[in-house]
């Protein structure tokens, strides 16, 4: 039996230690060496990527002035609240805006009046909670607000006339009229304030009129006959409570000049309504002259505007079941 190597090219078989194929002179060896003189090729390993850890930053505490992590919300000395502030490249402009010649869709924003020049004040709805609401820009000269079609418009109010009240400049101040609404327009007052006879206020969910005691004389009818009734006693003037549908509850009719209301521990009580504070309102009618002065209450003494009133800055307006405030600009 021969023994020898089978060339990898021809398949001939060739004696051991035969370093050539002796058919096609190809080498033949148990490990042959590359035919070529190149090195082989090494995969390099793969490259690592170290990741360095994000930079902490430190925002000082409001409270303490420790320095704390601004991912915190909290410090962990103090336990206060940490607010972290950020950089905004905002640039604010104060004006109108220019005009665009670009129309873009959905609702836009108009001043009312439509008049083109900046707008000197603006009426703020304050929410059952407390809080801002909308806001309507007074920029024309006339702005007309009530529940029917009007740029200051309140629908579904059921208090509110169609046309109630407009708020106008006269002389660049800022007025308010009545437009002969059914439940009038209030402003609130501040301190003490000169009213005429006659005149109504809010306190609370309270509508109450003042003025002086009607005359009333007590003759006999046709037959001699007078009409029997309690005592009418003098009194200094007349409070009417007016309720809803436009009928009239109590009259108090004070023999002094001065007359407190509110929750407690006063002349007039109405310890049911939530929206009186204990003590609210100073009434007083001294030497013909009828004045109101609210007590400090929390949520104010409303006197019903006859004819047109100036408005200021801060002052509060009620319509209907509406509150604004209006903001002087």
């Amino acid at each position: 039996m021969d023994v020898g190597l089978v060339c990898d090219a021809c398949s001939a078989l060739t004696p051991i230690g035969v370093p050539q194929c002796k058919l096609c002179g190809e080498p033949v060896a148990l490990d042959p060496r590359p035919k070529t003189g190149r090195k082989p090729v090494v995969a390099a390993p793969p490259a690592t990527t170290t990741k360095k850890a994000p930079a902490v930053a430190f925002v000082s505490c409001g409270s303490c002035g420790n320095n704390v992590n601004a991912n915190l919300k909290f410090c962990p000395t103090c336990g206060a609240r940490v607010v972290a502030h950020s950089d905004f490249d905002v640039e604010t402009r104060v004006g109108p805006r220019a005009a665009e010649n670009v129309a873009k869709p959905g609702r836009s924003t108009q001043f009312f009046g439509g008049a083109f020049q900046a707008a000197r004040a603006k009426l703020t709805l304050i929410r059952g909670d407390g809080e801002d609401g909308a806001s309507f820009t007074l920029a024309g000269t006339d702005h007309l607000a009530g529940r029917g079609d009007c740029p200051i418009s309140f629908p579904d109010d059921p208090y509110l006339s169609s046309t109630h009240a407009n708020f106008r400049y006269i002389s660049g101040a800022l007025f308010v009229r009545d437009e002969g609404s059914l439940n009038g327009v209030y402003v609130r007052i501040s301190g003490k304030v000169t009213v005429e006879a006659g005149t109504t206020v809010l306190i609370g969910e309270q509508v109450l009129s003042i003025g002086p005691p009607p005359d009333v004389e007590d003759v006999p009818d046709d037959e001699g006959t007078y009409f029997s009734a309690s005592m009418l006693r003098p009194a200094v003037f007349e409070i009417t409570q007016q309720l809803r549908g436009g009928a009239s509850g109590w009259v108090y009719r004070p023999a002094t000049e001065i007359v407190t209301i509110g929750r407690e521990g006063n002349d007039i009580n109405f310890p049911d309504d939530p929206f009186i504070s204990g003590h609210h309102t100073q009434l007083q009618l001294s030497g013909g002259v009828l004045s109101v002065t609210d007590l400090g209450s929390r949520n104010g003494t409303f006197v019903r505007v006859t004819g047109e009133q100036v408005l200021n800055h801060g002052d509060y307006v009620f319509l209907g079941q509406q509150l604004l405030r209006v903001e002087i600009v």
